[in-house]
């Protein structure tokens, strides 16, 4: 009897031990942002479900259709060729009217290793005194090493930006990109003239 309970103790030892030990990495990574909003919870769910509303803190242009499956793409460099204007082909997962949205996410251009794949975004609203609105940003499904790190630590960094930038919005007004987008133009031309000269043959 006293072998079966020292046996049966060293299993849930051991079996402790293992759960502790346990790798970090095992968990499931996730970026958390929290931010409170200047306005009603209506004026910030238009903000994120409408193409105007994307517009006026997060970028330049956009294609948005508020439903499941239904585009969430939002360009950052609408002078781009397709695919690589920002998050593009992005959809909309799921909606509950001015409560949550999720939609699915991607890398940027220049992390092309990992942009190919899809990571998820949940925002989730709600009332935080009278014309304010409380924020929650997940951001989900992370792999792990190479780009997948770099992508993490730049979005880290992304999403802390794009909710000041809603802030902003609602503190003093719309976003004007005529700036940004003079800049985004000037160096998109840059690039497609570099790349047309590379592939013009060479006279003799």
């Amino acid at each position: 009897m006293n072998t079966v309970k020292s046996t049966a103790a060293t299993l849930l030892l051991a079996s402790a031990l293992a759960l502790v030990a346990a790798p970090a990495a095992a968990e499931e990574r996730a970026l958390v942002k929290l931010a409170t909003i200047t306005a009603p919870v209506d004026e910030v769910w238009k903000a994120w479900t409408t193409t105007e509303g994307i517009q006026s803190f997060f970028a330049p242009d956009a294609r948005i259709e508020a439903r499941p499956g239904g585009a969430f793409e939002v360009y950052f460099n609408p002078y781009a060729k397709p695919g690589l204007k920002g998050a593009d082909d992005m959809v909309f997962l799921a909606l509950q009217e001015k409560r949550m949205l999720s939609f699915t996410w991607n890398a940027p251009p220049h992390l092309a290793e990992v942009r190919g794949q899809r990571t998820s975004v949940t925002v989730r609203l709600k009332p935080a005194g009278e014309g304010a609105t409380e924020l929650r940003l997940t951001h989900t499904g992370w792999g792990d090493g190479g780009q997948w790190d770099q992508a993490h630590a730049y979005f880290d960094k992304a999403w802390t930006s794009v909710l000041a930038n809603l802030e902003k919005r609602f503190r003093e007004g719309p976003a004007d990109w005529k700036a940004w987008l003079a800049q985004v133009k000037a160096w998109q031309d840059a690039e497609d003239a570099g790349a047309a000269g590379a592939a013009a043959p060479k006279k003799p």
